[in-house]
This record gives structure tokens, sequence and C-alpha cells, in this order.
């Protein structure tokens, strides 16, 4: 394989990126802006819409600092990968797969449904002592995952 091909593999055809107020207001719009964002490069977006809402919440929730905002990226790939990433300000708080959830609690959820979304997803270090936790969504086919337990 050429040099050529490998940077071409490598580089998003697309990008967005935007940043928000860590509030829920904050996450909310996030959602709202990436299925705007991937509508209008003509794309399908259940289910990145749902793990862009489940980032966004988390970095709200556990990784918010006072005045200090969270950012999403958006990278469309020429494959039709979408590498979603959620910058925010807590790299001391590193998100984890959860234990068996309990049918009626309110929480622990959303890394499982992240999960179920995206073909692989991770976390890597921030500048700022920040996280930046992403995740790859296949956008070929809209593969909606059955109820995640």
């Amino acid at each position: 394989m050429s040099r050529k091909s490998l940077a071409e593999i490598g580089t998003p055809v697309r990008h967005f990126t935007i940043q928000l107020s860590a509030t829920r207001r904050g996450a909310r719009l996030a959602r709202l802006l990436a299925e705007r964002q991937l509508d209008e490069w003509g794309e399908t977006y259940d289910a990145a819409a749902q793990v862009v809402a489940e980032l966004a919440s988390n970095a709200v929730l556990h990784g918010r600092v006072q005045g200090r905002d969270f950012r999403l990226a958006l990278k469309l790939h020429a494959d039709r990968t979408l590498r979603i990433e959620v910058t925010d300000a807590r790299g001391d708080r590193i998100p984890q797969l959860p234990g068996p959830v309990v049918y009626d609690t309110e929480s622990g959820r959303g890394l499982r449904i992240v999960s179920a979304y995206a073909h692989r997803w991770g976390v890597m270090e921030a500048p700022a002592h920040g996280k930046t936790v992403w995740a790859e969504v296949s956008l070929q086919q809209e593969d909606l995952p059955g109820p995640v337990v």
C-alpha cells in the first residue's frame, strides 16, 4: 500500500467541531447539532445521534469542571465511518463499562448504549488534564440494536 493511500484512509473527508457549555442544555444541543450536520452531509444519523447524546450527557454528568466547556467533534471518513469525539475537563475520571445493570435503575446504561451502536470506542488523554471519549459508527448500514440490558 502506498503512503498516499494510507493518508487518504486516515484523513477525514468532512469535519465538524463545536465547543458547548457543560450543562444539560449543552448536551441536548450537541445531539441536535450532530443530527443537523449529518443531515446536511446527506448521511443517516439515528445511531450517531444516540452515541452523541450518551457521550455528551456523560461529559456533563461525569466530566464537568466549573467554568469549563466540552467539545464535540465529528469526523466522517471516505468509507462512511463516523468518528465521534467528546472532550471534557476531567481526565481523572475514565469511563468504564459498569457491571450488570439493575432493571429499574435510572443510570448506568450510557456506555452500554455506546457499545451497542459503535463498532469501537475508547478514551484518550486530552490537553489541560482532560479526556476525549471517542466512538466509531459505520453509516454504511444503520444497524439499530435491540434493547440494551
